[in-house]
């Protein structure tokens, strides 16, 4: 039982390699004007596009025998505020095209996709005029509504909690021992209560701020797990979604702060009343600034960096062809990309838990109730 266990698991991460290579085997991978992958340029400017967010799923390219360039994806709802008011569309109007080549007429208004931002073109403008730099000199950005990317994977891992953790409910209805999913959840369910809710808030609190600690642990994790799907998510790489978790952080520690913490923190004792203002600001940054900013910073840099990696050595089949041959180039970016994807699983789990645990840890110090030595 355990040698299968052990083989589903490495299957499962073998099928997510072979299936990431097909962004670039067989000439598939393509840059974001769809041109085909092939020289280092390219591949840099592929991968930034990866990891960027975008206004429809592009799963792979190829090219057909009569040599036109093919995309298979999906788009997206495009909504959008410009100065003539809410316009909604499909992103399949731009064409699979992000160099404002491709102009989306709604009327009173054109629109056109420029690296991945859509821009409303000046009154009277027919086309798109770009300086040496090639940002747009006759448009100007809009709201941005859109259901992109990052955003349908967002409402995907919501759905997948909503349904595991519905079914863990139900199965609790049956017995005490849960069946399906739920035997999969409540050890982590259980993980969290104990290894980081209890230990960092206490015995007496922690039961509040459960909900929280296990939406925001198995939101970041599904999400990073779903990262190393080809589907090409990187929710947790877009700094937005990290600076979001973090506020929502700060939001619960800085209104959950006891009378005790917040009199500790503006007005220290045990210290000179000379110093204490000046300790004030500093705790004031630090909780304000200073903690959140590492929320967001860690989990932000870790998962970017990570996909970076991953990208870079299936890349390696295309950059090292011309020295080793096809199929050497292609083993040793095969043996090099496992590798780091079975790190990848773990780093998916650890930032989870990291981001999780310090949200714990910063609500523990905000609801601490000090003991006061009532002797002095």
């Amino acid at each position: 039982m355990m040698i299968a266990k052990n083989s589903i698991k490495f299957l499962t991460v073998l099928a997510i390699v072979f299936s990431s290579f097909t962004a670039f085997a067989g000439g598939g991978g393509s840059s974001d004007k769809g041109e085909q992958v092939k020289t280092p340029e390219q591949i840099n400017a592929y991968i930034k596009h990866h990891l960027a967010d975008s206004h429809d799923f592009a799963l792979y390219s190829y090219t057909n025998d009569a040599g036109e360039r093919k995309h298979v994806g999906f788009p997206l709802p495009v909504i959008v505020w410009t100065s003539k008011g809410l316009k909604t569309f499909m992103s399949s109007a731009f064409h699979h095209n992000d160099d404002g080549t491709v102009i989306v007429d709604k009327g009173d208004v054109k629109l056109v996709k420029i690296h991945s931002k859509i821009y409303e073109l000046n009154e009277g403008a027919t086309t798109v005029a770009f300086d040496e730099t090639h940002h747009a000199t006759n448009a100007h950005k809009v709201l941005d509504f859109s259901v992109t990317k990052s955003v349908f994977g967002m409402l995907l891992a919501g759905l997948l909690m909503f349904l595991g953790f519905g079914s863990l409910a139900k199965s609790y209805k049956k017995g005490a021992i849960p069946t399906g999913v739920g035997r999969v959840l409540e050890p982590l369910v259980l993980y969290v209560r104990d290894e980081i809710a209890r230990p960092n808030i206490g015995e007496k609190k922690y039961k509040k701020f459960m909900p929280y600690l296990l939406t925001v642990f198995f939101f970041i994790w599904i999400l990073n797990l779903m990262g190393l799907t080809p589907l090409g998510f990187n929710v947790t790489g877009q700094i937005a979604v990290t600076v979001c978790l973090a506020l929502f952080t700060l939001v619960v520690y800085i209104t959950s702060g006891t009378k005790d913490f917040w009199a500790h923190t503006l007005w220290m004792p045990g210290v000179p009343k000379i110093l204490r203002p000046i300790l004030a600001v500093i705790e004031l940054v630090g909780f304000i600034l200073i903690k959140p900013f590492s929320l967001l910073v860690r989990l932000f840099a870790n998962i970017t960096a990570g996909h970076f990696v991953v990208m870079s050595l299936i890349a390696l089949m295309i950059t090292l062809k011309a020295q080793f041959g096809a199929v050497a180039s292609t083993g040793i970016s095969l043996l090099l990309t496992l590798f780091i994807s079975v790190i990848e699983i773990l780093v998916a789990f650890l930032q989870a838990f990291i981001f999780t645990m310090l949200s714990a840890l910063f609500i523990g110090m905000a609801v601490e109730e000090h003991e006061h030595d009532h002797a002095h």
